[in-house]
């Protein structure tokens, strides 16, 4: 009797539970019959005032720091080099004609490294008219020097042009060798070619014989290697730090340029071919209410078909193998080693496969048979889309003015970040104080000094650009605005084309019921009213994105720590904020189209989308996993048709159109093209697709708890959604009834 008394109570509470989770707290309060809707709410107020000030407020700062640095910053100074008297090589006017930057030592630079980029090369620059095309050390001209100068021999050497004293043929070897000392002259160069504009060995345009490249004859006709004003053998240096890099940056240059000459001269090819697929997608989108439900259906079927053959066939290599009884001479070596072939000639191996096998097949049948109703759902929503799209055919160009403010964001952003970068002042420092000739020493025993025309490049050398204490707070709020407008022009996009599609479906006769401009009607709404709810939400998304920044530079700088348990909490924090901004983009997206049908706030939208999909959890997971399937498929069905037809004509596979081919150095730059275009613009389109459905499924929701088919609350469905359903609208005669 007490065993009995407790299963009673048991499911008694079972039963409570059940009843409590039904609760409106839980769920929350089901949607209630409004019997003036009849689409996205006209008469609606502002949203999230508090967070549209805000965003004013921080925009207007980005514009402030903007203008700061227009005024005070000057890009050139990042793009062009400076040589030690701080004078911008061929921009400033006494270098205009020099745009080339030389240094003196260049392999003081190779010892610093990439410490060099940040803390300046310490060796004296100076700006040339032309890089320099010969082989030189000033031990040649000492040589001379002991007999008679000529003005051949001291136009080899190149000086600093502001130095007080130059070389002549009246120098004597001490004077050349103070020269040297006196950092005056450059004590060797090299033949040398300009990359952005600073001179760099040409030697490193060919790896594999630069080591030959680096001797010169003196005047007996010995061979001898370049050497410092220290004696320090330059070869070594050269060689071990720098001629890898520099190698591989002269070769990717090369190949740019000839990539860039090919999407020259075929540029009008690819324009077409995206043209052609541009067309295609949209093409794609409008025969998808016929295709989708066969794409899906084969595929599942082609999976089931693929599971029931990988069973059979495991099974019967099983019995196969038990039927013959051989023992395998394989011994325990070979086993231990995990010889894969080893394994395949045991009969457990293949009963393993079989039963795995066979156990995903039983799951998956398992799944199709209670999911089938959902899935036939999912696929007519998806064919629902299609009709929205093609009755507002604008909706599919709507992207154009995102991308558009997107990239004149970026624009914007790049040239505010250029000119508040080079804001800082010339940093120089004095290096009368070097007692030593290693680079890096040579750089930590300088102090800061302030030049004058006499000390300038002479006791004073330039050596970077400083301001750092206030740049980069300032670039780091850049940063975070750009995020902050970016996914703003992001969430406006999605929530204009959320209130056109929300017209269409609250339309109750389609397409006669649809307003006149949906999509403008819509778009005005959104910046009228709902320009705090679009700021909440995408700065929302930008704390999230900026918080990812940071743990990635943290990654970046303790990567060579040997901290595992700091490395595991990283990474671990890094998974974690992933997953949280990719959860709350999929819920900005549905509180973006809850705001645009009712007018709500942002907390308020994103709550009453959360419980609604809560309600129908099961129908949202199959519509999302389906929806996500064919778009894959068919944005990878329109760019591999694009792609392969781009390779066919590229390629001269096609005889007919061989003269119609420009000459190219590789056939596939323009096909990489191509395919790189066609497939943003498939996203693009199918971004317009997936908002549809996305939409169209909670207005389906919503109409399926705030009606039921009787006169007084019609459904807004369409008949084929009704079909599937086994719901009608009692007014009208069911289909098939007579």
């Amino acid at each position: 009797m007490a065993k009995v008394a407790d299963e009673e109570e048991g499911k008694k509470e079972k039963q409570e539970k059940k009843k409590a989770w039904n609760e409106p707290e839980y769920q929350g309060e089901k949607r209630q019959y409004d019997p003036n809707f009849k689409g996205p709410i006209k008469n609606r107020s502002c949203t999230d005032i508090i967070c549209c000030l805000l965003f004013i407020v921080f925009f207007t700062g980005m514009i402030i720091c903007s203008v700061i640095g227009y005024t005070r910053g000057d890009p050139y100074k990042l793009i062009l080099p400076t040589d030690s008297k701080g004078q911008i090589c061929g921009y400033d006017a006494e270098v205009k004609d020099k745009p080339y930057l030389m240094y003196f030592d260049i392999s003081t630079c190779a010892q610093m490294g990439a410490a060099a980029a940040v803390s300046g090369c310490p060796t004296p620059a100076v700006c040339r008219a032309a890089c320099p095309t010969s082989y030189y050390v000033y031990i040649e001209t000492k040589a001379k020097a002991l007999g008679t100068l000529t003005q051949s021999d001291v136009d080899k050497m190149i000086c600093k042009d502001w130095a007080t004293t130059q070389p002549s043929t009246s120098s004597s070897s001490s004077d050349i060798q103070a020269f040297i000392d006196d950092d005056d002259c450059a004590p060797y160069y090299m033949d040398s070619t300009g990359v952005v504009n600073r001179c760099v060995p040409s030697i490193f345009k060919t790896i594999t014989d630069y080591a030959t490249e680096l001797y010169y004859t003196d005047g007996s006709g010995v061979n001898r290697t370049l050497q410092t004003s220290s004696g320090t053998d330059v070869t070594g240096t050269l060689m071990s730090e720098a001629s890898y890099y520099l190698a591989k940056f002269y070769s990717a240059v090369q190949h740019i340029e000839m990539v860039f000459k090919d999407i020259v001269a075929s540029g009008y090819l690819i324009l077409i071919f995206i043209g052609m697929g541009t067309v295609f997608a949209f093409l794609w989108i409008v025969i998808m209410r016929w295709i989708t439900g066969a794409m899906v259906w084969i595929s599942i079927f082609m999976v089931i078909g693929l599971l029931g053959f990988g069973a059979y066939w495991c099974f019967t290599k099983y019995y196969e193998i038990k039927n013959t009884n051989v023992v395998s001479e394989w011994g325990f070596d070979e086993a231990f080693a995990l010889n894969f072939s080893y394994y395949l000639r045991l009969k457990e191996t293949w009963l393993a496969f079989a039963c795995t096998t066979s156990t995903f097949l039983a799951i998956f049948l398992f799944l199709l048979l209670i999911l089938a109703s959902r899935i036939c759902l999912a696929i007519e929503l998806i064919k629902e889309g299609s009709r929205a799209i093609g009755n507002m055919i604008f909706t599919l160009f709507w992207p154009i003015i995102p991308f558009l403010l997107q990239i004149c964001l970026l624009i914007y952003m790049g040239f505010s970040c250029a000119y508040i970068a080079s804001m800082g002042n010339s940093e120089f420092y004095s290096n009368s104080t070097n007692v030593t000739t290693n680079g890096v020493d040579y750089y930590l025993s300088r102090t800061p000094c302030t030049p004058d025309s006499s000390t300038a490049g002479q006791l004073c050398d330039f050596v970077k650009y400083g301001g750092e204490e206030y740049i980069i707070p300032v670039l780091v709020f850049m940063l975070f605005m750009f995020l902050w407008v970016m996914n703003f022009i992001v969430a406006l996009g999605q929530m204009t084309l959320a209130g056109s599609f929300a017209s269409y479906y609250w339309a109750f006769e389609k397409p006669k019921d649809i307003p006149a401009f949906p999509l403008t009607a819509a778009f005005y709404r959104s910046l009228r009213y709902h320009l705090g709810t679009l700021a909440f939400g995408s700065l929302i998304i930008a704390i999230i994105q900026m918080i990812r920044i940071v743990l990635e530079y943290l990654d970046h700088k303790i990567k060579g720590s040997e901290n595992p348990v700091a490395k595991f909490f990283l990474k671990c924090l890094k998974c974690c904020f992933w997953c949280l901004e990719k959860f709350v983009k999929f819920m900005n997206r549905n509180a973006y189209i809850m705001t645009a049908i009712y007018g709500r706030n942002f907390c308020s939208a994103a709550k009453e989308a959360f419980f609604l999909l809560l309600r129908n959890v099961v129908r949202a997971v199959v519509l999302d996993k389906i929806c996500d399937y064919v778009l894959f498929i068919s944005k990878l069905m329109v760019t591999a048709a694009v792609g392969v037809g781009a390779y066919f004509w590229f390629s001269g596979g096609i005889d007919f159109f061989q003269k119609y081919n420009p000459n190219l150095n590789y056939f596939l730059t323009p096909v990489v093209v191509v395919v790189i275009g066609m497939f943003i613009i498939a996203c693009t389109f199918f971004s317009v697709y997936n908002m549809a459905v996305d939409t169209l499924f909670l207005c389906f929701l919503e109409d399926l708890e705030m009606h039921d088919g009787s006169p007084e609350k019609p459904y807004f469905m369409s008949k084929s959604l009704m079909k599937i359903l086994n719901k009608t609208n009692k007014f009208e005669e069911p289909k098939g009834k007579k």
